[in-house]
Parts: structure tokens; sequence; C-alpha cells
């Protein structure tokens, strides 16, 4: 190992360590069910907004987004508005009456068992096709995190894929294993303020070294498809123009957001209000500057390291090769290059984590508690729901065995199917009393079904929908649930007079 490596490698040792220490700890302030899966509800605002958009945003945010932009031009933007107009809505309208409804409706840990008491589920239908549709779609959504974490350890280590997936999922199970909600939240606002770090200090160091008025010149001789002037204009996908069916797809990645177990939980719990009202600022300044950023990295990435061209796959890694070759190259500081690295890693632990402790509040607290074993005490909770959290990792690690997943597809998949399942449930669950138990299975079972249909099977000579019509099947998922939502409530009997109420008081704010 070269000593520019030896310094990167110790400060992934480091940072990995340091996660370790936060699980251990907060392994021994779990005394309940609600602890391991809420924090006793007294996450405080700051925590909550960077914990929030990190588990959101996942390698997805570094290597994901900044290698579309590398590869096909700034006209990939579109899904980074789509995102932030998103993220705005989801704090400004969903998070204040989500956390008083959840506390409403029998204090609910869980977006299922939310589900359950808002529409008075006694027979837990909705317990059980909500939490089914979690475990699938996050079984998609965590394998996409531990093939980013191998991609990076291969790239930078030169370590065998597999064994490097093997180290990043090994340390992910560790501390959520042990510390449930509070060591996923706390570790997530590390991991939140390192990539926000990353992203701001990255691009601007290359920009110094390329030249702003260079970046075109470069861009040019890069070979990009349709020439520098069509890469660098938003109106464009590589070489071709636009179709209003692409914008429209890329903006609809906003829907998603309103459908998230693993940031909706977030808003379940924050302390109070107040600490809520702080939340939104800061999550909003930090997906801003975010996104926006990972779109620089994309261009100036595309500028600073020619005459390499990254082809194909390899376009993911231009964040990684920028940072190894600034840091080991030009300024020779390779423990602060490892450190900046650490912040891809800690985008992908960040959402890996929030998705296996929702994927086993939804085994542990909804399946197992909720329909199987409605006496179990809470140490068989949190023991079922240690044994769900190394399922799902193991499952979601063999389904990212193969080197050559798609990080952006992946992710893609799984925020359709979730965004298409609850997104319209939670926003009408929220806004429309009239939505009754019918109406929301009707819609769950609509949105995922669609994505599963529109994205993995081909219906259309030998392709699927979505390759067909060029159209995300988030935006069609969404709409049909939506749809389906509204006809099937107003084809069945109203909400009883208590659900009535229960809406009325989560509105009013008396819970």
């Amino acid at each position: 190992m070269t000593g520019s490596l030896g310094w990167i490698f110790l400060a992934f040792v480091l940072y990995l360590a340091l996660m370790v220490v936060v699980g251990a700890v907060y392994a021994k302030k779990n005394s309940s069910s609600e602890d391991y899966f809420l924090g006793g509800r007294n996450l405080n605002g700051f925590v909550a907004a960077l914990s929030a958009q990190a588990s959101d945003m996942s390698g997805w945010l570094l290597m994901g987004l900044p290698g579309s932009v590398y590869a096909f031009g700034t006209g990939q933007v579109w899904i980074a508005v789509g995102l932030f107009i998103g993220t705005v809505c989801n704090w400004l309208f969903i998070s204040k009456r989500l956390r008083r409804y959840t506390i409403r409706a029998n204090n609910a840990l869980t977006l299922p068992t939310y589900f359950e008491n808002r529409f008075h589920d006694k027979r837990r239908v909705l317990l059980l096709v909500s939490s089914i549709t979690i475990v699938i779609f996050f079984l998609v959504y965590t394998a996409s995190a531990l093939a980013a974490g191998g991609k990076l350890f291969n790239l930078v280590f030169g370590i065998d894929y597999t064994v490097a997936m093997t180290v990043g999922a090994a340390v992910i199970l560790v501390y959520t294993f042990m510390g449930g909600f509070m060591a996923v939240c706390t570790t997530d606002f590390i991991q939140g303020t390192l990539m926000l770090v990353g992203l701001l200090a990255v691009p601007l160091i290359a920009m110094g070294f390329v030249g702003a008025g260079n970046v075109g010149d470069l861009v040019e001789k890069s070979n990009v498809a349709g020439g520098a002037s069509a890469y660098l204009n938003i109106m464009y996908n590589g070489a071709e123009k636009h179709r209003f069916i692409d914008i429209l797809s890329q903006l609809a990645w906003g829907l998603g957001y309103m459908g998230m177990p693993h940031i909706l939980v977030r808003f379940m719990a924050v302390k109070d209000e107040k600490e809520l009202s702080k939340s939104k600022g800061v999550a909003i300044l930090w997906v801003a500057l975010s996104l926006a950023f990972a779109c620089v990295i994309g261009v100036v990435g595309r500028a600073y390291l020619y005459p390499t061209v990254l082809e194909g796959g390899q376009s993911e890694n231009v964040f990684i090769a920028m940072i190894i070759d600034l840091f080991t190259k030009d300024i020779k500081l390779p423990i602060v290059g490892g450190i900046f690295l650490c912040g891809i890693l800690a985008a992908i632990m960040s959402t890996a984590d929030s998705q296996l402790l929702v994927s086993a509040s939804s085994v542990a607290e909804d399946i197992y508690k909720g329909i199987l074993k409605k006496d179990a005490d809470d140490k068989k909770v949190l023991r079922v729901s240690r044994i769900t959290v190394l399922v799902i990792a193991v499952l979601a690690y063999i389904i990212a065995l193969d080197p050559n997943s798609s990080i952006m597809g992946l992710v893609s998949n799984a925020w359709s199917g979730l965004g298409s399942a609850f997104g319209p449930i939670v926003v009408l669950s929220l806004f429309w009393k009239r939505t009754n138990f019918q109406g929301a299975v009707a819609g769950i079972v609509t949105g995922a079904l669609t994505v599963i249909v529109w994205d993995y099977i081909p219906l259309v000579g030998g392709q699927t929908l979505g390759a067909a019509t060029g159209l995300y099947s988030l935006l069609v998922g969404f709409a049909l649930s939506l749809v389906a939502i509204v006809v099937v409530s107003l084809l069945t009997p109203p909400p009883t007079e208590e659900m009535l109420q229960e809406f009325e008081d989560a509105k009013n704010g008396n819970v």
C-alpha cells in the first residue's frame, strides 16, 4: 500500500470505528421498542433535519446524480429540481401534520401502524400490505447502497468488489443492530455534515485548478455527445433535445418524498413542533446546496479529469476520482482526501442504516407484534427487529453482488415503488377526511403493482412500458394510486364519526 493510500485507509478505519462506537453507546439506552424505532420521540431539530436528508440522499447524491450529469450533461439537473421541490413540500406541508396525526392515532411508531390506526383497520390488512411493500422495495434500495459501498472500496483500494461490499455492509449492520433509531440518527447527523462539506469543497478546489473559463473548452475536448453547447444546456439530454416527457419524468422524482418511510419517520420522532420548525430551514438549505453542488461535480469533473474519460458505469465514480486526483496528485494531502472519501461512504451508510431500521420495524413491530404475536413484550420485539436487520442486510447483499449494478437504476426503481405506494395515501390521509380504509388499501396496492408492471414486465416488443414510453413509473404509479384512493373511497362507506373527529383533532393540533 502506498503512503497516500495508507493515509486514506487510516481515515476510513477511524471513521468506521466512530460509527460502531456510536452504535455501542446507544445500545445501552434502548429499553423499549419506542426507543429503538423512534428514539422515544426525543429527536432535536438539527439532528432531525440532517438525518432526514442524509438518509434520503444516499450514495445516489454523490455517485448516481454526478455520474448522470457527467455522462449526459446538465439536462439531468431536472431530477435535482424535482427533488428540491419535493423536499420543500414535504417539510412545509407533511411534517407537522404527520407528527400530530401519528400521536393522535394511538401513538403510532411506524408508517404501517399509522395507516392501521388512522383508518381503524381491525383486520390489520393495511398493516400487512404496507409492511410487505416496505420490505420488498427497501430490499432493492438497500442493495443500491451496498453496491455503492462496494464500488467505493474497489476503486479507492483496489479491493475485490465483493470483499469491499462485505466490509461496508458489516459496519452498517453492527451499529444499526446495536443502537437502533438514535444511533442511526446520530450517525446520520455526522454523515450529513461530512457529505455537505465534501460536496462544497471538492468542486470548488477542482475549479481552482481548471479555471472557470476553461471548463467549456475541456468539456468539448472530452468528446461529449452534441458538443459543449448541448452538454451545458439544460434543455438537452446528450445530443438530443429533451422531450417534454423527459423533463416531466425527471421532475416527478419529487413526488416520491411523501411516501418514503425512512424520511417520514423522522417527522414522527421529533421532540416537539418547535424543534420541527427549526428543522425545516436547515433541511431545505442542506438539500438545496447538496443537489446544486452534486450537479456541479458532474460538469467540473468532466473538465478536471480530462484527458481521462470515464465510460459507462464508471461515470458514477467521478466524485471519487476527483478526490483521489486532487489530494494525492495536485495537493498531496491524502488524509484530507480520505476524510472527503468518507463523505461518500457516509452518504451510502446514512441511507442503508435507515432502510434497515424501517424494514426491521415493519417486520417486528407491524407483522410480528401486530399480527402474529400480539402479546409479545418489548424484549421479544427488539430481538425480532435485530434478526430482521440481519436478514434484510443479507438479502440486499445478494441482490447487490453484481458489480455492474447501476446505483441510479436501483434507486430509481425503489424510490418509484415506495413513492407510488405510500405518497398518495399519506397526502390524502392527512388532508382529505373522506379517505377511508378501502381507498387506502386500493391506493397502496395500485401504486406498488403499477411500478412492478411498468418497470419489470416486458409488455411492448420485449421492452417494459417504462423503456418504451420514457415515462418514469413514479409519475404513472402516483397518479393511478391517487385516482384509486379517491374513486374507491367515494364508492364505499364514509369514515365513522370517530375517525372524522380524529382528523379534526390532528388538523387543529389537539393531540
